[in-house]
Parts: structure tokens; C-alpha cells; sequence
């Protein structure tokens, strides 16, 4: 018996990199009405047969998230009653991760509701690209595919980097995030250190000290997002301080919501390394250190390994 054909589809929050995944996978586009009635309901007609086909959606749930992640449920909710043989959600960005458990009284674990939602519409698997919070693939009764931009950052990284391994330094902008910059520094061969954050409020941080040797290395600050940048920015100027020669950063996902641009336009970072997950365009023209990598090849080949029913996990090795 022959495998499904393989169809991709898009929501209309990051159409240009699932285009691109088309391309690079050498299929077409699928052909599906994507829209917004005048009162601002999502609407959704698939203009093809896709009965017993392999369905793949990429639809990052980024802003406006609320819109995104309806829209990517009116789809779910299409294509399941057009009979496909299965439908898998590739949301390249996870929007609601970080909102993955009750850090304080009367408060949602949206992440959850996001996970009972997808199901429910009719998603038969999941993958994303480093999820903020990694256990929320225990959320999920269908198999999730946690997929790492680390090839496609780490690659350019090396093409970047001239100093000597032992003048570099990952660094970790809070606890949180010493797994994944051990993971890199491994790939690079150099040491770490971290940013131990003291907050006075949600966003407002009242002091940062560095624990490890920054001094008379280059910094390159290492996280999962970059949202308004206010850590990025603060942590960088403390790396200066603690004699650091130089400081860039690196990020999966470029939120880049509010102060963002201003913050990182202003601030020494010399270079912000980010890939387009999420749609960077206009925010490009206005930060000339934005740099965007496209993690369409990786997307796709992880598309053609779940189709093939090949190992994922062996991208990483």
C-alpha cells in the first residue's frame, strides 16, 4: 500500500515561511481560503480534495495570538471533516508557552487549555521549534515532536565567531535556560556563565549579577525568545561592566513586542541573531542588528521524516 501524498497548508500568520517549506520540499502549496468576515470571524474553505492525504498546517500562533491560534482551530476543524488520512500541526512558534503552570492563586495554565484545544479541533500530532517550557508535551494525549533551531543557529554562529574558543562565553540570561546554553556551548567548544536576575515586578529587574568569567571574553547572550528585550538589553550592559570585550545575542523566536527594537537599538549589542519563526520583515528595516535565519530546510525535513514515518529525533545527533 503507497504512503499518502503529502499536503502542507497555511494559516496566515507566517506565509512566507511555510512557502518556503514548500519549496524546499518541492510540493505545492495547498489551496485553502484563509480569512476574516467583517466582524472578525475566522473563515476557512479547503479548495482541494484531501481525503486520505497527509496533512501538515504550519501556523506559528504569534501576535495577534488570539486571531492566530482561532484561526489555526477553524482550520484544525475544516480539514478534520474533510477526511485525511492524518493532520499535523506545525506551529514553528508556541505562543502561550509561557504561561505553563500556576505561579500564583487564581491563576490559568493557558498552555494546557491551548494543548485541550488543539485535540479537541483535531490535530492527530504536534511538533514546534523550542518550546519555552519543554514539559508541555506532557499536555497532550498525540505525539509532539520537540524540535531545536541549535543547527541552524549554531552553524551561522561558527561562520560568525574568530576568536579562539577560550575568549568565547555562552551566556544564560536567567536559571532557566542553562540547559539549552550548555547544549551550545558543547557544539562550540567554549565555557558559560549565567545572569542571576533580581525582579522587583513582572518585567522590572532590580539587579543582575553575572556567576562565571565574562572578563576580557566575547559575551553571546543565549535564549529561547526575545520578547520586549528588557533582560537582552539590561544583562548585556552588565556583561560590559564585568569587562566583557564585546556582547551579541541569539534568540529562536523574535517576539519583539512593545520597547523591543528601540531597547536593542539603543543598547551594545552588536548583533541580535534571530530565525523567522515568526514574521521579522518590518522589523528588520527599523533594527539594522536583527539578523534572520530561516529554519525552513529544518522544518522540512523534519515535514518529510514524520511523512516517511523516519526518525525526527536523528536531525539532532
Amino acid at each position: 500500500m503507497s504512503e499518502p501524498e503529502l499536503k502542507i497548508f497555511t494559516g496566515n500568520s507566517n506565509p512566507g515561511l511555510a512557502q518556503k517549506v514548500a519549496k524546499y520540499l518541492k510540493v505545492p502549496m495547498g489551496d485553502a481560503t484563509v480569512k476574516k468576515f467583517s466582524d472578525g470571524e475566522s473563515f476557512v474553505r479547503i479548495n482541494e480534495n484531501v481525503r486520505g492525504r497527509d496533512v501538515f498546517i504550519i501556523q506559528s500562533t504569534c501576535s495577534p495570538a488570539n486571531e492566530t491560534l482561532m484561526e489555526l482551530l477553524v482550520m484544525l476543524d475544516a480539514f478534520k471533516r474533510a477526511s485525511p488520512d492524518r493532520i499535523t500541526v506545525v506551529m514553528p512558534y508556541y505562543g502561550y508557552a509561557r504561561q505553563d503552570r500556576k505561579d500564583s492563586p487564581r491563576t490559568p495554565i493557558t498552555a494546557r487549555l491551548v494543548a485541550d484545544l488543539l485535540q479537541a479541533a483535531g490535530a492527530n500530532r504536534i511538533f514546534s521549534l523550542d518550546l519555552h517550557a519543554p514539559q508541555i508535551q506532557g499536555f497532550y494525549n498525540i505525539p509532539v515532536d520537540h524540535l531545536f533551531a541549535a543547527p541552524v543557529l549554531v552553524k551561522r554562529m561558527q561562520e560568525i565567531i574568530t576568536a579562539p574558543a577560550e575568549e568565547i562565553v555562552l551566556v544564560s540570561p536567567d536559571a532557566g535556560g542553562v540547559e539549552r546554553t550548555r547544549a551550545y556551548a558543547k557544539r562550540l567548544n567554549c565555557s558559560i556563565a549565567i545572569a542571576d536576575k533580581r525582579r522587583d515586578g513582572p518585567g522590572k529587574i532590580a539587579e543582575v549579577n553575572i556567576i562565571g568569567d565574562v572578563k576580557d571574553k566575547e559575551a553571546i547572550l543565549l535564549d529561547d525568545l526575545v520578547d520586549t528585550a528588557g533582560t537582552l538589553t539590561k544583562v548585556a550592559g552588565v556583561l560590559l561592566d564585568n569587562g566583557a570585550k564585546k556582547v551579541w545575542a541569539c534568540a529562536t523566536h523574535a517576539v519583539l513586542s512593545g520597547p523591543a527594537i528601540q531597547r536593542i537599538n539603543d543598547s551594545p549589542i552588536e548583533r541580535l541573531l534571530v530565525t523567522d519563526t515568526i514574521p521579522t520583515d518590518e522589523k528588520v528595516k527599523i533594527c539594522k542588528k536583527l539578523e534572520v535565519l530561516s529554519v525552513s530546510e529544518l522544518l522540512g525535513d523534519a515535514i518529510a521524516r514524520i511523512h516517511r514515518a523516519d526518525s525526527v529525533s536523528s536531525l539532532f545527533v
